[in-house]
């Protein structure tokens, strides 16, 4: 079974995690999208809005706990204001 983990970051942390699943072998599929916040971040490029990835990463089930723990440390969302991460229910249907 796969589960769809999922983050919103800073452009600049969210191409780093990016970068490092990408190179990971558990994950199964990684897809980064750039947008714009005006909430998440204290770096505003853009007056009152921050430069955002969008990350949408899928794992097997039994990998979800460890990837979702890797996205944590790359952003350092303990430590600074880069973001959210979420993972999503159960993927019931998929094709890989």
């Amino acid at each position: 079974m796969f589960m769809e983990l999922g983050s919103m970051l800073s452009l600049k942390v969210g191409k780093a995690v990016y970068d490092e699943l990408e190179k990971d072998q558990r994950v199964s599929y990684v897809f980064h999208e750039a947008g714009r916040s005006n909430d998440l971040f204290e770096e505003r490029q853009f007056g009152s809005f921050g430069e955002a990835a969008v990350l949408t990463v899928i794992v097997d089930k039994k990998d979800e706990k460890n990837i979702f723990e890797k996205i944590y440390e790359i952003s350092k969302l303990s430590q600074e204001d880069n973001g959210i991460q979420y993972t999503v229910s159960s993927l019931t249907k998929t094709s890989l």
